[in-house]
């Protein structure tokens, strides 16, 4: 059932999106002039498009979100690609239409368009394969990269910085990026070469992988949660002669950490109700002295 809602929705939103991009289209053929499949791109020419691809929300904006940064992106191959000036333009037009991907396996769908456009498939085809893949590599690149890759090299860095080493930073910096560039560079040479027998691999292990993924992440943000949220209430019951430590004798063995948990949740809460980052920065510092005051902390 889950699985079935969550199809529904990926189709609404495919839907949504596509829309989205015909509104914002100007080609003026669905056909290229020349039908003759365009130069093989070297393994320089992918490079250089992922290079390119780091510039993809340079000129982000409301009405067609990363389209700017998605075609410089692809123009040193268009050019490559296609000689016939009028096929060059309606593909830049195209590629200028609505489109919205994670900024870092974003080169997988630009290997596999350049692909497309190297085969010279209709224009509808590689708009609508844009369209269809923009929600997967969106939800595998949350996954992946901030649900995954960020916990774990940050939780690393900030262990040594807590110890006092300088190389806190500069190890999480180091880690982060060896793997985001690494699959950055990675997907695009793969996407390209896969061209589109990687659109069914995809969307069969596309569940999967975010699954996988997210159950990692999950698991290394808990355990950040239980070693750098620091919470705890000196508060001391008392009935008659006898004394309840709450922190120690009831909440520590109910569950130990279970307040920065509970503070956590409720910190999570308030941002899928729409509360930004800054604001819970705020409440927390505002609780933290309120707390400290009233004894509560």
């Amino acid at each position: 059932m889950a699985f079935n809602r969550a199809d529904e929705e990926m189709a609404k939103k495919s839907e949504k999106r596509m829309a989205q991009a015909l509104a914002t289209s100007q080609v003026e053929s669905d056909d290229y002039i020349d039908t003759t499949p365009g130069k093989a791109l070297t393994s320089y020419d992918i490079n250089v498009m992922a290079l390119r691809s780091l510039l993809l929300q340079a000129s982000f904006n409301y009405e067609r979100m990363q389209a700017g940064g998605w075609l410089y992106t692809l123009i040193p191959a268009l050019r490559k690609i296609h000689k016939n000036p009028q096929d060059l333009a309606n593909s830049m037009k195209m590629h200028m239409e609505f489109i919205n991907v994670h900024p870092f396996d974003v080169t997988f769908l630009s290997g596999l368009v350049l692909a497309m456009e190297r085969s010279k498939e209709k224009i509808s085809t590689i708009r609508a394969v844009k369209v269809a893949l923009m929600g997967p590599l969106g939800g595998i690149g949350d996954a992946l990269f901030w649900l995954t890759l960020l916990p774990i090299c940050a939780g690393i860095g900030a262990s040594l910085a807590l110890q006092g080493s300088i190389f806190g930073p500069i190890v999480f910096l180091l880690l982060f990026n060896i793997v985001h560039f690494a699959l950055r560079f990675g997907l695009a040479h793969y996407g390209y070469q896969a061209g589109t027998k990687a659109i069914a691999i995809l969307k069969t292990h596309t569940k999967n992988i975010s699954h996988a993924a997210s159950i990692v992440g999950m698991t290394v943000i808990g355990a950040l949660v239980a070693s750098y949220v620091h919470l705890s209430t000196p508060l001391v019951l008392k009935a008659g002669e006898a004394k309840v430590a709450l922190q120690t004798d009831v909440l520590d063995k109910l569950m130990p950490n279970l307040l920065p948990l509970a503070f956590t949740l409720i910190v999570y809460g308030f941002l899928k109700r729409g509360f930004s980052p800054v604001k819970m920065i705020g409440i927390t510092i505002l609780f933290g002295l309120a707390g400290k005051l009233v004894g509560f902390l």
